[in-house]
């Protein structure tokens, strides 16, 4: 069914109907995205995912029926972009996808941000510290960009969502406190006392122009 809906909106498309699978096609021929579901008959899409982010940063939207927020959680920490819960509606899926393509895809902005050994390289669309570069998901490096982009001023959840998809924030959401995490753990020498990326409670995130 996703398939063929995909297929009359003008995606070129290719199914596969286990993990095993997915990550063999994967191996031989490039994709824009994937839409992974987490219930598969052979490699759980969780593994999956954990997979396919040590090798290729393909942007993923991933399906699941399960009602526990933390199945989304967990997917959303080892590297999914985005998630949609089943059962959903067609053009909702379709309108997610879109939007993590357009992320993916962006023209890069002619500019370098440096804070001090932190560097933002929007035409390489890449993250470094110390000149090492750093892994984030496609979501996640907009979201720092947006964050830098503002340095110095409070964002709450909505704001930096509105920012980087361009929707709001649904009610139940919290995956942008995960994706906050993962940027932290990236950029931050420790994580949990986070200096550059700082949560200003009961209003949202902060990005430290300087650190204290």
């Amino acid at each position: 069914m996703v398939s063929e809906y995909l297929g009359a909106a003008g995606f070129e498309v290719a199914a596969v109907a286990g993990g095993a699978a997915a990550l063999e096609r994967l191996g031989r021929e490039p994709y824009d995205a994937l839409v992974l579901d987490l219930t598969l008959p052979d490699i759980d899409g969780l593994e999956v995912c954990r997979r396919l982010r040590a090798k290729w940063n393909t942007p993923v939207l991933m399906l699941t029926a399960r009602g526990e927020p933390m199945d989304r959680v967990v997917g959303l920490e080892i590297g999914a972009d985005d998630y949609l819960a089943k059962p959903f509606e067609p053009r909702e899926l379709l309108a997610r996808l879109r939007a993590l393509l357009r992320r993916a895809h962006a023209p890069a902005r002619s500019s370098l941000m440096r804070f001090g050994r932190l560097e933002i390289d929007r035409d390489a669309r890449a993250v470094r510290v110390d000149g090492a570069e750093r892994t984030l998901t496609s979501l996640q490096y907009e979201l720092l960009v947006a964050l830098a982009e503002n340095a110095g001023r409070v964002l709450s959840r909505d704001t930096l969502m509105d920012l980087v998809k361009g929707q709001p924030l649904e009610a139940f959401d919290r995956s942008i406190d995960v994706h906050v995490s993962r940027i932290r753990a990236a950029i931050e020498d420790d994580p949990k006392k986070p200096r550059r990326l700082i949560t200003v409670r009961g209003a949202g995130y902060v990005f430290a122009r300087q650190q204290p």
